[in-house]
């Protein structure tokens, strides 16, 4: 009866039952009110109630087996429609989830690319300090090898001056003492000595 009670029946087919009852009730009435068919009609007037009553049992419970079968057949398509939305849902979580995963791997390979390229950036960079310490170190040593050498070529000419002029004081020097020391009668010997050697010669 719960289950009976708990169906949902069609408006129209309650109304047609209650009309049929009412109707049977009726002509029961009437018969009884009227009393013209006696006991025997009386009888078939509850008899045929009893009919009305059964047919409208009978209608209600054709319309709950109907209902019943539809309501198996809308809990089967709900269970299979619960079913596929559940399997959409596994799918669309799997799918996520490998989706999760390989944005993981893609990120942890990106950090690892970007390490190594800071890894690489640090080594180009100590790299060019080096090398740009070794060229300036080699650029000084170069200035100082050609300071050094100017420097040499510098003492040297200042050397060879200070001899050019040692050597024309010198030659001053001894011209003087030469003047000095050598009379007039010695620079005719010295000139008649040069003549006649020269004249030998020829």
């Amino acid at each position: 009866m719960r289950r009976i009670s708990s169906m949902r029946i069609s408006p129209a087919v309650v109304k047609a039952v209650v009309s049929l009852l009412f109707l049977g009730f009726a002509v029961v009435a009437s018969a009884s009110e009227g009393g013209g068919g006696g006991h025997g009609g009386a009888a078939q007037m509850k008899d045929f109630m009893w009919r009305c009553i059964d047919f409208a049992a009978l209608v209600l419970i054709i319309v709950w087996a109907i209902k019943k079968a539809d309501m198996k057949k809308s809990l089967a398509d709900r269970r299979s429609g619960i079913e596929k939305a559940l399997k959409e849902a596994e799918e669309a979580r799997a799918g996520a989830e490998r989706k999760f995963a390989e944005y993981n791997t893609k990120l942890a390979q990106a950090n690892k690319d970007i390490e190594e390229l800071q890894a690489n950036i640090r080594r180009e960079g100590l790299a060019e300090k080096e090398r740009i310490i070794a060229e300036a170190k080699a650029g000084a040593a170069k200035i100082s090898e050609q300071a050094r050498a100017a420097a040499d070529q510098e003492v040297l000419k200042a050397r060879a001056e200070l001899r050019r002029e040692a050597a024309h004081l010198a030659v001053q020097l001894a011209e003087g003492t030469l003047k000095e020391k050598i009379e007039k009668n010695d620079q005719d010997r010295l000139v008649g000595e040069y003549l006649t050697k020269v004249v030998n010669l020829k």
